[in-house]
């Protein structure tokens, strides 16, 4: 009878184990990347329900709605980036855009802002600006090693 047994533990042998190692290390390279993407997605969400939770939907209904699209778009941008980090690099530049918006929104958008709303879309889009910096910064040192 043949000796069917599987030895456990090594798969050294195996012929596709260096490709299986490149991608995992691949994997646990962009790691970092996708944690920082993953905190765009609660800055977005944040952005979407903003005008609600600090109340100038009533008196800003325009400056509302503009939040809750870029806040809605930052969210599904930030999934689509933390589920692919490696291919994201490009859309970094449009959340850091989306993030300069929600920056400069109030006065754009906004009529006669009150400081809760300034401080709420100043804070959220430099956070997301610095979140987009963060990931681009991470992927751009991950492609020179």
């Amino acid at each position: 009878m043949a000796d069917v047994s599987h030895r456990p533990g090594d798969i050294a042998g195996h012929p596709d184990a260096p490709e299986m190692r490149d991608r995992y290390a691949r994997m646990l390279q962009t790691r970092g990347v996708a944690a920082v993407e993953e905190l765009v997605i609660l800055a977005g969400i944040y952005a979407a329900i903003s005008a609600w939770t600090v109340h100038f939907s009533a008196t800003q209904p325009a400056l509302a709605i503009s939040n809750l699209v870029v806040g809605i778009a930052l969210a599904v941008l930030g999934l689509c980036m933390s589920m692919v980090p490696e291919r994201s690099q490009d859309l970094n530049f449009v959340v850091l855009l989306m993030g300069a918006w929600l920056i400069v929104a109030p006065w754009v958008v906004g009529s006669s802002p009150d400081t809760g709303t300034i401080l709420s879309n100043v804070i959220t889009g430099a956070c997301v600006c610095l979140f987009s910096l963060t990931a681009g910064g991470l992927l751009m040192t991950k492609r020179r090693t």
